[in-house]
């Protein structure tokens, strides 16, 4: 599937803001499920300094500076990719115990960097509320992959989307007790829910292909930024080597798993670490910020001899 993605961020400041420095994360990457074709950041006014790197999870991020005073600043990725249908193989049928298990500490263990989502993050605190949540679908043998998928359907149903109801600074634990929230909050939980039992989960930032109503037209700016969970399980095969596994992506707002209609940007513990944009300024007390996303599918052309 061939999709345009335009991501537009605007922030008008009261007062004007003297210098600021900010962080990006709004290139998606290149890999086995996608291929970006072609990728571009407008920003005005223009940044004294750019810089595109790589943050510590591997994400294409981008760092820019503007010295000079400005009242607004407006922010604008356009790109272009091509996503895959992956291939359908059978999901892993390692129990959740044995995976747990081989995530325990052990003394002179060779470095995995799913050991980095096992812990505790910012916006994913560790906690009983969330044990106690995941543990009916943890079951004695239960394989990994068909509990994570239980869990999925769990929240999705215990959970109501109200966009209303939380905020970015929204606990994943608050969220949980009240019941809604939107995608980052479903999200969170998923992440938590699966640490709680001892077992790497990771979170993902994207966006996903929305259909418009049986005879509506596609708003430009109607679509939003997405988020989804991941959880880590080593292969069948790996002789019990936590190494060789691979991420397992689930979405629990939408009770699926994440196909072709999806697009990642970046992964992290939690929403801090992959933020689209935020930064340190001097001034703007206050702002007014607004967001428009779209996604579109570039239909094929057709070559007519």
């Amino acid at each position: 599937m061939l999709l345009s993605l335009t991501h537009e961020t605007h922030y008008k400041y009261t007062p004007a803001v003297e210098n600021a420095d900010h962080v990006l994360h709004l290139s998606p990457p290149s890999n086995a499920a996608q291929t970006v074709l072609d990728h571009r950041l407008d920003i005005s006014p223009k940044p004294q300094h750019l810089r595109a790197t790589k943050d510590v999870y591997g994400n294409n991020c981008s760092f820019f500076s503007l010295q000079g005073s400005h009242d607004e600043l407006a922010v604008t990725a356009h790109s272009t990719v091509q996503t895959h249908l992956q291939p359908h193989a059978p999901a892993s049928q390692l129990p959740w115990e044995r995976v747990r298990d081989m995530f325990r500490y052990r003394a002179g263990a060779p470095y995995n960097s799913a050991w980095e989502f096992l812990f505790a993050s910012p916006y994913v605190p560790r906690g009983a509320a969330f044990a106690q949540f995941a543990s009916p679908s943890f079951r004695p043998g239960v394989p990994l992959v068909a509990a994570a998928t239980d869990l999925m359907a769990r929240i999705h149903s215990h959970m109501t989307y109200d966009g209303d109801s939380t905020d970015v600074n929204t606990p994943a634990l608050a969220a949980l007790q009240q019941g809604k929230g939107v995608c980052q909050d479903f999200a969170h939980i998923m992440v938590a829910c699966c640490r709680a039992m001892g077992l790497p989960a990771r979170y993902v930032s994207g966006y996903m292909l929305t259909q418009p109503p049986p005879g509506q037209p596609r708003l430009v700016g109607c679509d939003a930024s997405h988020a989804w969970a991941s959880v880590y399980c080593p292969d069948d095969d790996g002789g019990g080597d936590p190494q060789k596994g691979q991420w397992y992506d689930f979405d629990p707002t939408n009770n699926r798993v994440p196909g072709e209609d999806y697009l990642t940007l970046a992964t992290g513990r939690d929403f801090l670490d992959v933020s689209p944009l935020r930064g340190v300024i001097r001034g703007g007390a206050q702002h007014a910020l607004r967001v428009a996303v779209t996604v579109m599918p570039i239909e094929p052309l057709l070559h007519l001899d």
